[in-house]
């Protein structure tokens, strides 16, 4: 059988959205093919040049996954999460019907997961409310838009055995208040979430599919960027 696999990644790139609260990544040249000519490398008539690039952000930018420290000063840094928590099998929610700022109830959910055909067992659940598609290139929207999970849809979640759930916008929690229901009740059940998740739209309809988002080894981190995909079976 024939393997596809879906990049759900942004690309990171310099001053691109971040949260509300965080700042935007800094992502530039610092040694290019140019510059290292000057460093006589190589042998005569075939030199040797390279470029490298600068890296300065936090460790939630762009299509990233949160430690349970982030949000839990007891909870577990990102290098010592267990490294199954962030692959397996997975279903994607067809939740378009969501605009902006609006609410993921456990109602939703439940209609969701019935005309995905798939009953949550422990997956990774996604959920595709098109906020991306309808959002990116809009500095403002992307950051100060996106839908949010309710407690109600969390504990639907944490009830059929999911630890893990991905969105598309910077947060699961609305951006309009500052209560992060959601993130406080996943510190306390034990849960945690991929967020930034692009292209879901190509995973609806298409049943269980393994989800891989491994995160970088940072040393005590509160999170990590990912390399996000999906592999479909076909």
């Amino acid at each position: 059988m024939a393997q596809r696999i879906i990049d759900l990644s942004l690309t990171i790139e310099d001053n691109m959205p971040a949260h509300k609260l965080f700042q935007s990544p800094v992502y530039l040249p610092a040694l290019t093919h140019e510059s290292t000519a000057s460093f006589g490398l190589g042998v005569e008539g075939d030199p040797m040049t390279f470029q490298t690039n600068y890296i300065g952000m936090l460790d939630h930018v762009g299509t990233h996954v949160d430690a349970f420290l982030h949000v839990n000063p007891e909870g577990a840094s990102i290098d010592k999460m267990p490294l199954d928590l962030f692959m397996g099998k997975a279903v994607c929610f067809d939740l378009r019907q969501i605009g902006d700022l609006e609410d993921i109830t456990a109602e939703h959910m439940q209609a969701a997961e019935e005309a995905a055909g798939i009953e949550v067992d422990g997956h990774i659940v996604l959920l595709c409310t098109g906020f991306h598609a309808r959002n990116w290139g809009d500095p403002k929207q992307i950051v100060w838009g996106n839908p949010g999970l309710t407690v109600e849809a969390t504990k639907w979640l944490h009830e059929r055995g999911s630890r893990m759930h991905g969105v598309e916008g910077p947060s699961t929690d609305k951006p309009s208040d500052n209560l992060f229901a959601q993130h406080r009740l996943c510190r306390d059940l034990g849960l945690s979430h991929f967020e930034w998740l692009v292209n879901l739209e190509e995973l609806i309809g298409k049943g269980e599919f393994q989800f891989i988002g491994l995160p970088i080894k940072f040393k005590d981190g509160s999170g990590s960027p990912v390399r996000a995909v999906a592999i479909l079976e076909e």
